[in-house]
């Protein structure tokens, strides 16, 4: 069931029902239209020793559209061009599937063979125990009330700061096994990526059980730009959250020889993060729909983040396997 015919003609709910509901297909209505969007889900997988990462998704630019699914390992990077048709999408429960591959908040399941590129992926992971961010009819998604604002030109939301994985993946007769590790979720839909920007997520920390993601870009916004914060880290269950929209201020804001040098502060808090990028495999992201932007992430560094109230530190710790993208 898509959901023009779940909600029929009324938009305000389907919209609102959208909004609440962001791991769900968003752009139904640019399959029919000759308009340039993309959309793309993010599941990233780590264990103690390797990750890998799987971005399924539609770039749409005017009457050209295409599905895709890129896929990020610790040494490299496919990217697999599918037919607009090859695209499934279903909205209870959310799923999304690209040919025989299939993506959902309970797990994946691929089944990738590309001749080109003498490729072949195959697997299932499941998940289970997701930890999200906390969510109300104000902050809908990580994105806060910028939710509400339809003309952005990249949306983002959270689906899972951290969930447990287990299954295995199949590249190329080289095996990935996962046994209670660690997985996390995100996507992004609009039109363009932000020209610069840094975005960092970890949740395999030495010390503890805490979860983090940071997002610093540069926003078009009407006739002005700004730049934008989101940021959350989750320790013990207790969410700890830095935004443009609830008055967090960058402090420090330094990227020099791939070291990476950010202070947040809001209130009382402080969040000091620290972190070498290693060489990244380039990805493709969208500009006006089309997927022509090189940008390259690493899914193997390491970040060391310290959160203050006052002069107190309340959480200092390590997490490596994490996924870094500097672009400038």
């Amino acid at each position: 069931m898509n959901i023009i015919v779940y909600f029929g003609k009324n938009l305000y709910m389907k919209r609102l029902f959208l909004m609440r509901n962001p791991e769900l297909f968003q752009g139904e209505k640019y399959l029919s239209a000759n308009k340039n969007y993309f959309e793309g889900w993010y599941f990233k997988n780590t264990n103690n020793e390797n990750g890998i990462s799987f971005i399924p998704g539609i770039n749409i630019e005017g009457k050209d559209k295409k599905a895709f699914i890129q896929v990020i390992t610790n040494e490299t990077l496919y990217f697999v061009n599918y037919n607009i048709n090859d695209f499934k999408f279903e909205i209870n429960p959310f799923k999304i599937q690209i040919a025989n591959n299939v993506f959902s908040k309970k797990g994946l399941y691929i089944d990738i063979k590309d001749e080109s590129q003498k490729l072949k992926i195959q697997g299932e992971i499941k998940y289970s125990n997701s930890e999200n961010i906390n969510t109300n009819c104000f902050y809908p998604n990580i994105m806060g009330p910028f939710s509400y604002i339809p003309f952005m030109e990249c949306n983002h939301s959270i689906l899972s700061m951290k969930n447990r994985i287990n299954g295995s993946i199949n590249i190329n007769n080289n095996i990935i096994n996962f046994n209670n590790d660690t997985g996390y979720i995100e996507k992004d839909w609009g039109c363009s990526f932000p020209k610069s920007y840094i975005w960092c997520q970890g949740n395999n920390f030495q010390k503890s059980n805490a979860s983090f993601m940071l997002s610093i870009a540069d926003i078009p916004f009407k006739l002005i730009n700004f730049r934008g914060v989101i940021c959350v880290i989750i320790i013990n269950n207790q969410e700890f959250k830095f935004a443009t929209y609830n008055n967090a201020k960058i402090i420090k804001y330094d990227i020099t020889n791939n070291f990476l040098n950010i202070t947040l502060k809001k209130g009382p808090y402080t969040l000091d993060l620290q972190s070498k990028y290693d060489a990244g495999m380039k990805l493709f992201a969208p500009v006006e729909g089309k997927m022509e932007k090189d940008i390259f992430e690493s899914i193997t560094s390491l970040i060391n983040v310290t959160l203050k109230k006052d002069n107190t530190v309340i959480f200092s710790d390590m997490s490596k396997n994490c996924g870094l993208e500097i672009v400038q």
